[in-house]
């Protein structure tokens, strides 16, 4: 019984490290209305309230337009937060929490304090796009290919994952310029991902931290290709 109170504490540990290790923010979008959500896209995993989506603090989004920046309203659902405008044509989201509070790993070699900063970038284009996030993932104007900045800055040897529904993936890294190219085989929806950690120390709302983990996503939609491949069962949201 010991050693299962052990294990049960060592993974309630690393379920509540899990958004910085593991978990990602995406916007999507239908005809109606764009989402925030949180989760695993992937493995069409969406966390939930009451559970893992009220540790979110105070998300922000913006629409980006030709006519400039707009400040939208998020209201919380069941599985997601609601934005109060979607993107259309040529225009795209981007959304941040900045305040997601700050954790401590106690169970690693050396206890670490983490800021974690989740984002997102919905695209309806191809279009090269300025960067505005701390971490950005950014469309070149050229079919499949992206850059990736770091304060505005190209951030080469980055990891990034491209996803779909199904949970078909493939991995890459950016180049020197920050440059990563990929196929696009499949019709609908692709979340790509890029991680990065900044090990200078800061303070968030009061509070210090050690390292700063930043994890942005894209959302596009890709009209040609194959026929989709069917989504992957729903997941069991954490509490």
């Amino acid at each position: 019984m010991k050693r299962l109170a052990i294990v049960s504490g060592l993974f309630t540990s690393l379920l509540l490290a899990l958004p910085a290790s593991a978990h990602q923010i995406w916007l999507q979008q239908d005809g109606k209305e764009a989402k925030l959500y949180f989760g695993e896209f992937g493995d069409n995993l969406r966390e939930v309230s009451p559970g893992l989506l009220d540790k979110f603090v105070s998300p922000s989004a913006v629409l980006i337009s030709a006519q400039g920046d707009r400040t939208l309203a998020l209201s919380k659902q069941s599985d997601a937060f609601s934005l109060s405008a979607k993107a259309g044509q040529g225009e795209s989201l981007v959304a941040e929490d900045a305040h997601y509070p700050v954790f401590e790993n106690k169970h690693a070699a050396t206890p670490t304090r983490t800021a974690w900063t989740p984002a997102a970038r919905l695209v309806t284009s191809a279009a090269a796009q300025e960067p505005r996030l701390t971490l950005d993932l950014l469309p070149t104007g050229k079919p499949g290919q992206f850059k990736v900045t770091y304060k505005n800055v190209a951030l080469p040897k980055a990891k990034v994952g491209l996803v779909t529904p199904s949970g078909w993936m493939k991995e890459a890294h950016s180049d020197e310029q920050g440059l990563v190219q990929f196929d696009l085989p499949w019709q609908g929806v692709y979340v790509a991902e890029v991680h990065h950690t900044d090990k200078t120390a800061g303070e968030r709302d009061g509070k210090p931290y050690d390292t700063a983990s930043f994890v942005t996503t894209l959302s596009l939609v890709q009209a040609k290709g194959m026929k989709a491949l069917p989504a992957a069962p729903a997941a069991k949201p954490n509490k």
